[in-house]
This record gives structure tokens, C-alpha cells and sequence, in this order.
């Protein structure tokens, strides 16, 4: 079997064993853990049981892992160490993840497999070296260079931003004009683009819309690169770079060590050379004089990914780019399946670059030779490659029309040029901002907060924003925001806690230790009273943001069944943001009260009643008093509102009372009555009259007769029904009073002479009488269940058989 069809095999069963693990864990945590734990011990103790195994075979997997590595495996003795340990755990995964990467690039030709030793002798890029940058070179333990530029950066001060510009070289607009205040969308004043006027009246070289042979670059075995560090060396660099027509451009950044980030490193290649050029001495500032060439529209100045580039040029060096061409903005016009420059470099110049080295410390100084290379070849190959990406724009077919996608690339890349710097105020209210904590309490999912523990959270996201910038350090080197949602998860109780939560590198936190308690308890104090996650969330909501939105991005472990989630109705808008009071369904209206007076007449059937031949008990407490309300024929419903319901139901006729004698049924049922009354009366009582204000007054007069005539027959029968049940209840009480007459003296006999309860039958232990009369069998309950349940009964052609169960 080929290797592919072998390694896709495995590929199948390891996700399919991922797939049925995943639902698995998923159908666990669905379930009820605590409760099973509390009622069954059994569970509890497999549920400890198989944690164990699993923190074991975690810390195995760890240890594996990190074998060959500087990293150490933590121990996983409970749950909590992963907690603890959790910045470790993940400094792990990550080294599994790019070892995977870069074994899956190397089987797939991505990059080739670096073997050693090779059949020609090759650049520096083609050693064998490890998969994973070494600790050294990722976070190096260097004096910062910032405490020795002439200017320091401030980062305490509030005022907007003012570019350091001192001239202004190719200006269309003169430097003091071209520094002016506006007003952004947020209400905040900043300083426009030095280059601003410049950039938007840009015409590019003609030669950028010309299909040229690409100029194929210089050997890198056969030529070396300019390290610049000193500012006469800088001089020299800009007298042959005006020479050029194109040049390329690329930085590397540092940002852990400081609060804004330092521009480290800048290279720039010709067609003919090299420059790496040092962006950490103290005169940096007077890179401005780069404008010269940096600025001139007549060179075009090659970048990919310029995105931040342009940010970072001109906060710490004063350089400002006008005629920018963005080879990602190429790459997305033309549909890449990557934009990024590696792949750039793989297509067309058949180089693998080993991107490792952009999560290193450019600060190091002196560089070493391998990350130096690395930073060449960034540019060095670059002009080649905007050679081959622009003729390639050019020639695409007339229909897709090649020389309208060049001018949206080069639109692109002005959008990209025009970027400002702009320094952000802590907004310590809403966090808003790329310093603020509101995206990280996003991100990071802290909907159960409660809210101690969310001005606890706002707190000290609030001091280590100060002490960085004071420090002149990123938040992340103060405190990991791992440890930042530890602490306002837990609230320690005491510095001593407190300093146990802080992580081992976490040096000025543990210095401000005690300040940080204090702070602590103070915004645990005040947040009782405070606000919660969701009214924040919902004060900073978009006005057409659903509640949909708003609970995926303030609880995003809302799919989890054992998540205890509070709060909820907080977030609920009475009124919807988009429509505004007008309500969404007929539930939320409010009844509308007709109020003109509206009558509603109806009829009883009392016909049907009579049609059965019984006749219903009346209980009245007095002769005289009238008939009860449900024999009333005629219901009046008065100022109803139009919408309100009312339902008619038929329910079940009452038990006629048993007739005493014949005499009786003969007198009730032999009452005279008027003809039609017990047929007619039906058809006509199953009307609803509604009065019509569009009747004539003749039909109002004819229905008002119908109806007199009506009530007067109805009248009449209740009459009649009432001397009927009087004749009868006068001959029960003659009878009645007789039999009390004729045994009377019986009873007060029996009356005097008292009961005997001794000589009782005994009522729970009663002897089965043995008169022979047959005697019921007793109610077993259990009866019905101790044969089971009755079998299905036999079909046509079925034989009885034999049963051999249990033989021995």
C-alpha cells in the first residue's frame, strides 16, 4: 500500500475515534454529575477513578511531549493543577502544534525535508535545525533599549499624538499645514497625515502599468547584506537608493518588552542589494531623512502585508510612504490560495522560509546569522516577485479587464499608506479601545462574573494598564490575562493568597503584591452595588444587535447544559431596538375598550331539557324566593370590550330525582303546558341576537314582540314547573310524617336503653359467615402484575411447542 492511502487511513480512524470521543464526552457533560455523585457512591468513585487515569495519562502525554525540548512537563496531581499549570500546558500544545505543522508541510512539499548532509552546498536556510524557536532567542533577557533613545516614548500622556516630523521632502502641502487637528468618529482630536494631500494626488510610474521581463535577483551565496548602525552609514544607503526606480521594504517588531512597541529591524533591497538597517539606536529619530527617497512618488516602493508596517515607520521613525504597492493586495486581486509572502516565495522563487523566526526577539543585537538571513530574504526576492505579480495583472483576459485590476491594487495599497498612528486613551468605564479590557472580556467569556467579581476583574485590568505604561511594558509581561480571570474568579482573600496566583515570571506584579491587595478589596467592596456583565454588555451593544448576538458574545459556553447562567432577563430590551414600541406580536397589544354600549342577548335551550321528560331539583330556601340565575333565560353582556372571549359549554345533565309514586310521575308529568313549547322552543333559542344599528325600526319592533313573547312563554313554564315540584314535595312530607307516627314508639324504646359495645361484632378480625351463601373473593392489587403481561393471542396455524429453557 502507497504511503498516502496509509497515512489517509490513519487520518480516518483518528478522527473517527475523535468524533465518537467528542460525543461521548459532550452526552457526559449533558448529564446531571453532581447529583449522580451524590445519590449512587458507586459513580462516585468510578467518576474519581477514571479522573485519576485521566490526569495520569495527561501528564504522560505532557512529559512525552516535551522530550527534547527546554520546556518541563508539569505534574497533573487534580484538576485544579491544570489551573495552575495552565500557562505551561499551553506553552506544550503549542510546540506539538507547530512540530505539526511543520511535518505535515514537509510531507505534503510545502517545504522540503531539511536533510543534512545535502549533495550541494546551500544557503544557511537549508541546515537542519530545530522545529521550535529556543527560549533564548524568543524572550532574550536584554537591557531594554528604549531607556537610552534620545526620545523616550511617553506613554502617561493623553494629548493626541503629533507626528515627529521636522521636514517635510517632495511636500505638495508644507509640513505646518499639513500638521492640522480634526475631529474622528469617536469625538477624539488627532493630527492628520503629513502625507495625506500627497498620497490621494499620487500618479504612479508609467512603467508600473508596462509588461516587463522580470529582472531575475542577485544570488544570495554570491552576495551579502549592509548592516547599518550608525547614522553616516544611514547617509550612504539613501545616496544610492535615489538611483532606484522600485525598492523593497519590510520591518520586524517587538512588542513584549514594551507598552506601544518598538521597531527593531528594517531591511531594504534593490535589484543590486542589501541593507539591514538598525532601528534601535538612540538617534532613530533621524531616519526621517529615508523621506527623501520613502516619499518620492517617482519610486515605487514594494511592501507585502503593509498593513502595521506604515503604523511603525512613522511613530518611531518619522518615515512616511508615498507610492506604495502591496503585494497582498496583488495576491488577493489575483485569488491566491495564500496570500502570505511565504507562499509567495515558494511560487515563484522556489524558497522555504522558515517563519519560525517572526516570533523572535529582534531586539537581540548582534543578531545571529540565521535570524540576519532571515530577514534578507524577506526583501531580497521581492522585486522579482512584484516583477512576475504585476505582469500577470496586466495580462489578464479583456473580459476580466487586467488594467482595471492593477488600479484597484494600487487603490488598495493608498488605502494602506494613508494609516495613521493614533494613541488610545484607557477608557476605564466601557473598556473600549485596543488597550481596553471590554474585547478581552469578550473573548474570554466572563458571563458568570458576578459583580464582585467584575469590578475585581475591571480593577486590576485598570492597574496593570498603569503599571505597564509607567514601566514602559506590555499588560502581558506584567500579568497574563490567565492570571488576570484567576484573580477575579477567586478573589483571593489575603496577599498571601494573592501572591500564590501570580505566575513565577510575573516580577512587578509580585513587587505590587500588597498594593494590588489593597485595590482588591476595595473594588470587592464597591462592586456589590456595582453593574454586571450583561448591562455592560448591553450598554456597548450595537442599537440593531439581538439578543441572539448579545448572549453568544457575552456567554459563548451557553450550549453547555451544566452551566449555571444568571442574570439572563438583564439582558432582555423591553422594547425592541429596531421597531421601537410597536409590538412584535398580537399578545403584547394592549386591549383596545370599545367604549359605545354594545348589547349582547342570548337564549338558554331549555327546550332540549324538557325534551328528556325529567324534571331538574331546585333547592330555595324559601317559597317565595325567585329561581336560581342559571334559569334565567336571557343573559345580558354590557360593556363588553370588542375583543374580549367568552365560551359556551354543554356540561352534563344532573340526575333527575327518583319519583316517589305513581301518583306523583302522573300529576308532574299531566301538568298542562302550552302546545309547541317543547319543539318550538329549541330551534328558537339557539339565536344570538345582536342588535343592528342598520335594522329598520319595523324589525326592531317585530324582534322586540318575538322576544316579549318569548320571556312571557318561558314565564309561564317556570310557573308550571314550580306548582308541579310544590305538589310533590307536600306528598313526601305527608308520608314522611306518617311513618314517624306510626313508629314512633319504637324508637324511644330503643333510644333509652344504651349500646354495648362489648358484646360488637369485631369489625377487622369478622368470622366468614357459614350460612353457605357464596362469598366474594378479596382484591389482591398485586393480581394483575404476577404473571406478567397477558400474551398476544395466537395466530391462525399456530402449533404449541416446546420450551427448553433453563434444561439441564
Amino acid at each position: 500500500m502507497e504511503p498516502p492511502q496509509d497515512l489517509k487511513s490513519i487520518q480516518e480512524k483518528i478522527q473517527t475515534a475523535l468524533v465518537a470521543t467528542t460525543r461521548l464526552t459532550n452526552q457526559i457533560a449533558a448529564e446531571d454529575i453532581s447529583f449522580q455523585r451524590t445519590s449512587n457512591p458507586e459513580v462516585g468513585e468510578q467518576l474519581d477513578d477514571t479522573s485519576s487515569r485521566l490526569l495520569s495519562l495527561a501528564s504522560s502525554l505532557l512529559k512525552s511531549a516535551t522530550k527534547g525540548t527546554d520546556l518541563k512537563a508539569p505534574v497533573l496531581e487534580d484538576s485544579d493543577d491544570v489551573d495552575v499549570h495552565w500557562v505551561r500546558i499551553v506553552d506544550v500544545v503549542d510546540t506539538l502544534l507547530e512540530k505539526a505543522d511543520t511535518c505535515l508541510d514537509e510531507y505534503t512539499g510545502v517545504i522540503k525535508r531539511k536533510t543534512a548532509p545535502t549533495e550541494q552546498p546551500g544557503p544557511p536556510s537549508k541546515k537542519s535545525r530545530p522545529a521550535t524557536l529556543d527560549t533564548s532567542l524568543r524572550r532574550a533577557n536584554i537591557i531594554k533599549p528604549q531607556n537610552a533613545f534620545e526620545l523616550k516614548p511617553n506613554n502617561l500622556d493623553p494629548s493626541p499624538w503629533k507626528p515627529i516630523l521636522t521636514t517635510k521632502p517632495h511636500a505638495l502641502t508644507s509640513l505646518q499645514d499639513s500638521l492640522e487637528t480634526f475631529v474622528d468618529d469617536n469625538q477624539a482630536t488627532q493630527y492628520k497625515h503629513p502625507y495625506e494631500a500627497e498620497i490621494h494626488n499620487l500618479q504612479y510610474p508609467e512603467a508600473v502599468f508596462q509588461t516587463k521581463e522580470p529582472i531575475k535577483y542577485q544570488p544570495v551565496e554570491t552576495t551579502t547584506a549592509t548592516f547599518v548602525n550608525t547614522f553616516e552609514g544611514v547617509l550612504e544607503m539613501l545616496e544610492e537608493l535615489k538611483s532606484a526606480m522600485e525598492i523593497a521594504i519590510d520591518t520586524e517588531h517587538h512588542d513584549f518588552r514594551t507598552y506601544s512597541g518598538l521597531l527593531s529591524l528594517m531591511q531594504i533591497s534593490t535589484r543590486e542589494k542589501d541593507w539591514i538597517v538598525d532601528t534601535l539606536q538612540p538617534w532613530r529619530h533621524k531616519l526621517e531623512v529615508l523621506n527623501e527617497v520613502f516619499a518620492d512618488p517617482k519610486i515605487v516602493k514594494v511592501l507585502h502585508g503593509a498593513y502595521m508596517d506604515i503604523i511603525w515607520l512613522q511613530r518611531d521613525c518619522g518615515i512616511y510612504i508615498v507610492g506604495l504597492f502591496d503585494t497582498f493586495e496583488a495576491a488577493v486581486a489575483l485569488q491566491y490560495p495564500s496570500r502570505s509572502l511565504a507562499y509567495l516565495l515558494k511560487k515563484f522563487v522556489d524558497f522555504d522560509a522558515d517563519k519560525k523566526y517572526q516570533l523572535a526577539d529582534w531586539r537581540i543585537r548582534p543578531i545571529p546569522d540565521e535570524m540576519f538571513y532571515y530577514a534578507r530574504s524577506d526583501t531580497h526576492y521581492l522585486l522579482y516577485i512584484y516583477d512576475m505579480m504585476r505582469n500577470e495583472l496586466l495580462q489578464q483576459p479583456s473580459e476580466e479587464s487586467g488594467h482595471n485590476l492593477m488600479n484597484q491594487v494600487l487603490d488598495k495599497s493608498k488605502e494602506t499608506s494613508l494609516r495613521r498612528y493614533e494613541t488610545s486613551a484607557y477608557d476605564a468605564e466601557n473598556g473600549q479601545g485596543p488597550f481596553g479590557w471590554y474585547n478581552l472580556l469578550i473573548r474570554q467569556s466572563a458571563g458568570k462574573f458576578s459583580r464582585e467579581q467584575f469590578a475585581v476583574f475591571r480593577a486590576v485590568h485598570k492597574w496593570r494598564d498603569e503599571i505597564a505604561r509607567r514601566e514602559d511594558e506590555s499588560s502581558l509581561y506584567v500579568m497574563s490575562n490567565a492570571t488576570l480571570f484567576d484573580i477575579a474568579r477567586r478573589m483571593p482573600p489575603d496577599p498571601k493568597a494573592l501572591h500564590s496566583l501570580l505566575d513565577a515570571t510575573s516580577h512587578i506584579a509580585k513587587r505590587e503584591a500588597f498594593n494590588l491587595f489593597k485595590i482588591i478589596s476595595k473594588a470587592k467592596a464597591q462592586g456589590a452595588n456595582g453593574p454586571s456583565v450583561a448591562e455592560v454588555i448591553r450598554s456597548n451593544a450595537s442599537p440593531t444587535m439581538g439578543i441572539g448576538e448579545v448572549a453568544k458574545s457575552l456567554l459563548p459556553q451557553i450550549r453547555s447544559n451544566d452551566a449555571e447562567i444568571s442574570g439572563i432577563q438583564e439582558l432582555v430590551s423591553q422594547t425592541s431596538k429596531l421597531w421601537g414600541k410597536v409590538p412584535i406580536s398580537s399578545r403584547w397589544e394592549e386591549p383596545v375598550v370599545d367604549k359605545t354600549k354594545r348589547t349582547m342577548q342570548f337564549e338558554l335551550p331549555w327546550a332540549q331539557i324538557m325534551k328528556s321528560g325529567k324534571v331538574l331539583e331546585v333547592v330555595e330556601a324559601t317559597t317565595s324566593q325567585p329561581a336560581s340565575r342559571m334559569e334565567e333565560s336571557i343573559i345580558h353582556l354590557e360593556d363588553e370590550p370588542v375583543d374580549s372571549e367568552f365560551t359556551l359549554k354543554t356540561g352534563l345533565k344532573r340526575k333527575a330525582p327518583e319519583i316517589e309514586s305513581d301518583s306523583e310521575s302522573e300529576e308532574a308529568n299531566d301538568t298542562p303546558s302550552k302546545p309547541g313549547s317543547n319543539s318550538a322552543s329549541f330551534g328558537d333559542t339557539d339565536e344570538i341576537a345582536v342588535p343592528d344599528s342598520d335594522d329598520s325600526e319595523d324589525q326592531r319592533r317585530k324582534k322586540k314582540a318575538k322576544k316579549a313573547e318569548k320571556r312571557a312563554r318561558k314565564e309561564a313554564l317556570k310557573e308550571e314547573r314550580r306548582q308541579a315540584k310544590k305538589l310533590a314535595r307536600r306528598a313526601k312530607e305527608e308520608a314522611s310524617t306518617d311513618a314517624a307516627n306510626m313508629s314512633g314508639k319504637g324508637e324511644d324504646e330503643d333510644e333509652d336503653e344504651p349500646f354495648d359495645y362489648s358484646k360488637a361484632k369485631s369489625v377487622l378480625n369478622a368470622a366468614r359467615t357459614s350460612n353457605g351463601a357464596p362469598q366474594a373473593a378479596k382484591f389482591n392489587p398485586y393480581g394483575m402484575t404476577i404473571d406478567g403481561p397477558k400474551p398476544a393471542r395466537k395466530m391462525h396455524g399456530e402449533k404449541a411447542g416446546k420450551s427448553a429453557t433453563f434444561k439441564r
